[in-house]
Protein backbone atom coordinates (compact mmCIF):
# COMPACT_ATOMS: atom_id res chain seq x y z
CA UNK A 1 0.00 0.00 0.00
CA UNK A 2 1.43 3.28 -1.49
CA UNK A 3 0.49 5.79 1.99
CA UNK A 4 0.52 10.03 1.87
CA UNK A 5 1.24 11.30 5.08
CA UNK A 6 -0.33 15.01 5.66
CA UNK A 7 1.28 16.08 9.07
CA UNK A 8 4.98 14.71 9.63
CA UNK A 9 5.13 15.39 13.58
CA UNK A 10 5.49 13.28 16.09
CA UNK A 11 2.31 11.66 15.10
CA UNK A 12 3.75 11.51 11.38
CA UNK A 13 6.51 9.77 11.90
CA UNK A 14 5.34 7.45 14.68
CA UNK A 15 2.66 6.33 11.61
CA UNK A 16 5.58 6.13 9.29
CA UNK A 17 7.54 3.31 11.34
CA UNK A 18 4.52 1.18 11.96
CA UNK A 19 3.73 1.54 8.21
CA UNK A 20 7.10 1.01 6.89
CA UNK A 21 7.25 -2.26 9.50
CA UNK A 22 3.99 -3.67 7.94
CA UNK A 23 4.94 -3.59 4.38
CA UNK A 24 3.68 -0.76 3.01
CA UNK A 25 5.54 2.23 1.20
CA UNK A 26 5.53 5.77 2.10
CA UNK A 27 4.98 7.62 -1.37
CA UNK A 28 4.54 11.43 -0.52
CA UNK A 29 5.02 13.56 2.84
CA UNK A 30 3.45 16.90 3.60
CA UNK A 31 4.90 18.81 6.83
CA UNK A 32 4.33 22.89 7.00
CA UNK A 33 7.68 23.65 4.56
CA UNK A 34 5.78 22.04 1.22
CA UNK A 35 1.86 22.25 1.06
CA UNK A 36 2.06 23.09 -1.90
CA UNK A 37 3.17 19.57 -2.75
CA UNK A 38 -0.29 18.58 -1.73
CA UNK A 39 -1.97 18.50 -5.13
CA UNK A 40 -4.56 16.23 -6.71
CA UNK A 41 -1.35 14.91 -8.99
CA UNK A 42 0.90 14.07 -5.79
CA UNK A 43 -1.99 12.55 -4.32
CA UNK A 44 -3.05 10.16 -7.52
CA UNK A 45 0.19 7.98 -6.73
CA UNK A 46 -1.25 6.90 -3.50
CA UNK A 47 -3.31 4.51 -2.14
CA UNK A 48 -4.74 6.22 1.07
CA UNK A 49 -3.91 9.44 2.58
CA UNK A 50 -3.33 9.67 6.63
CA UNK A 51 -4.00 13.20 7.74
CA UNK A 52 -2.72 14.75 11.13
CA UNK A 53 -2.54 18.01 11.07
CA UNK A 54 -4.14 20.70 12.73
CA UNK A 55 -7.90 21.98 12.64
CA UNK A 56 -7.63 24.84 10.57
CA UNK A 57 -5.81 23.21 7.82
CA UNK A 58 -7.72 19.43 8.01
CA UNK A 59 -10.73 20.30 6.17
CA UNK A 60 -9.20 21.43 3.34
CA UNK A 61 -6.70 18.55 3.33
CA UNK A 62 -9.63 16.24 3.42
CA UNK A 63 -11.23 17.81 0.87
CA UNK A 64 -8.24 17.76 -1.27
CA UNK A 65 -7.93 13.86 -1.18
CA UNK A 66 -11.27 13.28 -2.32
CA UNK A 67 -11.27 15.56 -5.31
CA UNK A 68 -8.27 13.15 -5.93
CA UNK A 69 -10.02 9.62 -5.25
CA UNK A 70 -8.43 8.76 -2.56
CA UNK A 71 -9.39 7.80 0.71
CA UNK A 72 -8.43 9.44 3.89
CA UNK A 73 -7.74 8.41 7.64
CA UNK A 74 -8.32 11.47 9.59
CA UNK A 75 -6.74 11.65 13.33
CA UNK A 76 -7.01 15.33 13.54
CA UNK A 77 -9.39 16.27 16.19
CA UNK A 78 -10.98 19.95 16.74
CA UNK A 79 -12.61 20.92 13.37
CA UNK A 80 -16.27 18.88 14.03
CA UNK A 81 -18.04 22.46 13.54
CA UNK A 82 -17.40 21.41 9.92
CA UNK A 83 -18.44 18.02 10.32
CA UNK A 84 -21.83 18.07 8.14
CA UNK A 85 -19.79 20.17 5.26
CA UNK A 86 -16.76 17.29 5.38
CA UNK A 87 -19.82 14.14 5.38
CA UNK A 88 -21.44 15.77 2.08
CA UNK A 89 -18.22 16.72 0.05
CA UNK A 90 -17.46 12.92 0.78
CA UNK A 91 -20.36 11.90 -0.71
CA UNK A 92 -20.67 14.23 -3.52
CA UNK A 93 -17.64 12.69 -4.57
CA UNK A 94 -18.31 9.12 -3.63
CA UNK A 95 -15.41 9.08 -1.43
CA UNK A 96 -13.72 7.21 1.71
CA UNK A 97 -13.40 9.20 4.95
CA UNK A 98 -12.51 7.15 8.29
CA UNK A 99 -12.54 9.44 11.34
CA UNK A 100 -11.82 8.81 14.47
CA UNK A 101 -11.61 11.04 17.30
CA UNK A 102 -8.51 8.12 19.08
CA UNK A 103 -7.42 5.45 17.11
CA UNK A 104 -6.03 3.31 19.90
CA UNK A 105 -7.37 0.03 19.83
CA UNK A 106 -7.78 0.33 23.99
CA UNK A 107 -9.85 3.40 23.58
CA UNK A 108 -12.50 2.07 21.50
CA UNK A 109 -12.70 -0.57 24.21
CA UNK A 110 -13.30 1.59 26.51
CA UNK A 111 -15.66 3.85 24.72
CA UNK A 112 -17.86 0.65 24.67
CA UNK A 113 -16.89 0.10 28.78
CA UNK A 114 -18.19 3.91 29.10
CA UNK A 115 -21.46 3.48 27.39
CA UNK A 116 -22.20 0.12 28.98
CA UNK A 117 -21.39 1.75 33.05
CA UNK A 118 -23.38 4.78 32.32
CA UNK A 119 -26.68 2.41 31.40
CA UNK A 120 -25.86 1.16 35.09
CA UNK A 121 -25.66 4.15 36.76
CA UNK A 122 -28.53 5.77 34.49
CA UNK A 123 -31.10 4.90 37.17
CA UNK A 124 -29.01 5.84 40.23
CA UNK A 125 -29.20 9.67 39.96
CA UNK A 126 -27.14 9.81 43.32
CA UNK A 127 -23.88 9.42 41.74
CA UNK A 128 -22.96 12.55 40.08
CA UNK A 129 -20.22 12.27 36.89
CA UNK A 130 -17.27 13.75 35.10
CA UNK A 131 -14.96 13.64 32.97
CA UNK A 132 -10.81 14.75 33.05
CA UNK A 133 -9.11 14.83 30.22
CA UNK A 134 -4.67 15.23 30.49
CA UNK A 135 -2.94 15.76 27.89
CA UNK A 136 0.21 16.99 26.52
CA UNK A 137 1.14 21.13 26.93
CA UNK A 138 1.54 21.08 23.01
CA UNK A 139 -1.90 20.10 22.34
CA UNK A 140 -4.35 22.75 21.00
CA UNK A 141 -7.62 21.99 21.06
CA UNK A 142 -9.61 21.06 24.60
CA UNK A 143 -11.25 19.25 25.58
CA UNK A 144 -9.69 16.92 23.57
CA UNK A 145 -11.75 14.93 20.75
CA UNK A 146 -11.64 11.78 23.04
CA UNK A 147 -13.29 13.38 26.04
CA UNK A 148 -16.23 14.81 23.63
CA UNK A 149 -17.20 11.63 22.02
CA UNK A 150 -17.07 9.90 25.75
CA UNK A 151 -19.02 13.01 27.19
CA UNK A 152 -21.88 12.83 24.17
CA UNK A 153 -21.94 9.17 24.74
CA UNK A 154 -22.87 9.30 28.18
CA UNK A 155 -25.20 12.39 27.47
CA UNK A 156 -26.98 10.29 25.09
CA UNK A 157 -27.95 7.19 27.97
CA UNK A 158 -27.52 9.13 31.04
CA UNK A 159 -30.98 10.31 32.77
CA UNK A 160 -31.17 14.10 33.60
CA UNK A 161 -27.79 14.92 31.76
CA UNK A 162 -28.89 16.13 28.28
CA UNK A 163 -25.57 18.16 27.61
CA UNK A 164 -21.60 18.38 28.49
CA UNK A 165 -19.52 21.60 29.62
CA UNK A 166 -16.40 22.45 30.03
CA UNK A 167 -17.27 25.56 32.14
CA UNK A 168 -15.91 25.75 35.52
CA UNK A 169 -19.64 25.74 37.04
CA UNK A 170 -22.14 23.23 35.47
CA UNK A 171 -25.54 23.10 35.88
CA UNK A 172 -27.44 20.45 36.96
CA UNK A 173 -28.38 18.93 33.88
CA UNK A 174 -24.82 19.04 32.19
CA UNK A 175 -21.95 16.85 32.14
CA UNK A 176 -18.93 18.54 33.56
CA UNK A 177 -15.78 18.02 31.52
CA UNK A 178 -12.60 18.93 32.79
CA UNK A 179 -9.43 19.54 30.65
CA UNK A 180 -5.51 19.94 31.80
CA UNK A 181 -2.30 20.24 29.66
CA UNK A 182 0.75 18.80 31.97
CA UNK A 183 4.12 17.84 30.58
CA UNK A 184 4.81 15.23 28.25
CA UNK A 185 1.02 13.39 28.69
CA UNK A 186 0.36 11.48 25.84
CA UNK A 187 -3.03 10.96 26.54
CA UNK A 188 -4.98 9.78 30.31
CA UNK A 189 -9.26 10.16 30.56
CA UNK A 190 -11.41 9.52 33.53
CA UNK A 191 -14.87 8.99 33.89
CA UNK A 192 -15.94 9.49 37.61
CA UNK A 193 -19.19 8.79 39.19
CA UNK A 194 -19.46 10.69 42.81
CA UNK A 195 -21.98 10.04 45.60
CA UNK A 196 -21.81 10.87 49.24
CA UNK A 197 -20.34 7.16 50.62
CA UNK A 198 -18.15 6.12 47.24
CA UNK A 199 -17.33 6.79 44.10
CA UNK A 200 -16.59 4.32 41.07
CA UNK A 201 -13.71 5.34 38.46
CA UNK A 202 -12.65 4.16 35.52
CA UNK A 203 -9.48 5.27 33.20
CA UNK A 204 -7.52 4.67 30.24
CA UNK A 205 -3.90 5.73 29.78
CA UNK A 206 -1.96 6.17 26.78
CA UNK A 207 1.70 4.95 27.40
CA UNK A 208 3.12 5.87 23.81
CA UNK A 209 1.76 7.47 20.59
CA UNK A 210 2.21 3.41 19.47
CA UNK A 211 -0.98 2.68 19.62
CA UNK A 212 -2.61 5.85 17.85
CA UNK A 213 -0.07 5.03 15.01
CA UNK A 214 -1.22 1.64 14.81
CA UNK A 215 -4.74 1.74 14.89
CA UNK A 216 -4.02 4.73 12.10
CA UNK A 217 -2.40 2.43 9.32
CA UNK A 218 -4.76 -0.44 10.54
CA UNK A 219 -7.48 2.53 9.74
CA UNK A 220 -5.90 3.11 5.96
CA UNK A 221 -5.79 -1.17 5.32
CA UNK A 222 -9.33 -1.10 6.48
CA UNK A 223 -10.16 1.44 3.63
CA UNK A 224 -9.12 -0.26 0.69
CA UNK A 225 -11.88 -1.24 -1.51
CA UNK A 226 -14.57 0.84 0.53
CA UNK A 227 -16.62 3.36 -0.01
CA UNK A 228 -18.42 6.11 2.62
CA UNK A 229 -17.81 6.89 6.16
CA UNK A 230 -16.12 4.79 8.19
CA UNK A 231 -14.64 4.70 12.20
CA UNK A 232 -13.17 2.39 14.61
CA UNK A 233 -16.49 0.69 15.52
CA UNK A 234 -16.23 -0.72 11.91
CA UNK A 235 -12.54 -1.92 11.87
CA UNK A 236 -13.10 -3.46 15.25
CA UNK A 237 -16.93 -4.95 14.69
CA UNK A 238 -17.99 -3.39 17.69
Amino acid sequence: MKLALIGYGKMGKEIEKIALSRGHEISLIIDIDNQEDLTSENLSECDVAIEFTIPESSVKNYFKCFEAGIPVVSGTTGWLSQKEEVLKKCEETNGTFFYESNFSVGVNLFFELNKKLAELMSSHPEYDPQITEVHHVHKLDAPSGTAIKLAEDMTGILQGKDKWTDKKEARKNELPVKSKREGTVVGTHTIKYDSKVDYIEITHSAKSRQGLALGAVLAAEYCIGKKGILNMKDLLKI
